[in-house]
């Protein structure tokens, strides 16, 4: 079967409505049960986004529930000492991670009535976020239409519609993003992308027989022989 490479901006309607159907089909039997879905709280959930920073869920889960009992408030965190927040923190590494997540806190207080500010621009000028973590705020807290882009997403939208296009840009990727995004369901959309490239086009053994999204997948006609290679697709 020959699958054509439309331009990112191109995207034919009918593909991205199968696109967005499957993966949330896929998701809604294979989703993760992690706890920070079961809250809309925008503090705990920034807590989340910066604590998954290049570290796995699996040491993040105890360490967010810890941190929380001890922090449970902007309020809380904000009067922390920078001492007391790495020691806080171990040990989960890149220790400036929960310095930043306490300044922000502050700046919180000051500057937006002690809330996390609920829009792109507003996050952004706090130091320690970043733009995916500011779609992942403005679209798990707030359930606002925003695109993410993290090293899970990137990958599987990189296979899927781009194949073995050499280093395609982030502008690429995050406008690629964003027009597959259902609108009014980004919240599950984004988690499902992340879930889906954590747990089925995973970095180096990609579960490609079986995959619901093999028959939309550029790179699927090149599994095989990458696999005998290299053990799965590159990342």
């Amino acid at each position: 079967m020959t699958r054509t490479r439309a331009p990112v901006t191109g995207i034919a309607p009918a593909r991205r409505r199968t696109f967005q159907r499957r993966l949330l089909s896929w998701y809604r039997r294979h989703r993760r049960d992690l706890p920070w879905r079961r809250t809309r709280n925008p503090y705990h959930i920034l807590v989340s986004e910066i604590m998954l920073q290049q570290t796995q869920v699996d040491r993040v889960v105890p360490k967010y529930r810890e941190w929380l009992a001890r922090y449970p408030s902007l309020e809380a965190l904000a009067r922390a000492g920078a001492r007391e927040v790495r020691e806080a923190w171990y040990p989960l590494g890149y220790n400036i991670r929960p310095v930043r997540l306490r300044d922000i806190a502050r700046a919180a207080i000051r500057h937006h009535s002690g809330k996390i500010p609920s829009t792109r621009e507003d996050l952004l000028a706090l130091r320690g976020i970043g733009p995916y973590t500011a779609g992942a705020v403005l679209s798990f807290a707030y359930r606002k239409d925003a695109p993410i882009l993290d090293t899970n997403v990137r990958r599987v939208l990189r296979r899927i519609f781009l194949g073995d296009r050499a280093a395609p840009s982030d502008k690429l990727l995050w406008s690629l993003s964003e027009a597959l995004l259902p609108r009014g369901n980004a919240y599950d959309f984004n988690q499902a992308l992340m879930d889906f490239g954590a747990t089925v086009c995973s970095a180096r053994r990609p579960r490609c027989p079986g995959c619901p999204l093999s028959r939309q997948c550029v790179s699927y006609p090149l599994a095989d022989a990458s696999a005998a290679r290299s053990g799965g697709l590159g990342a």
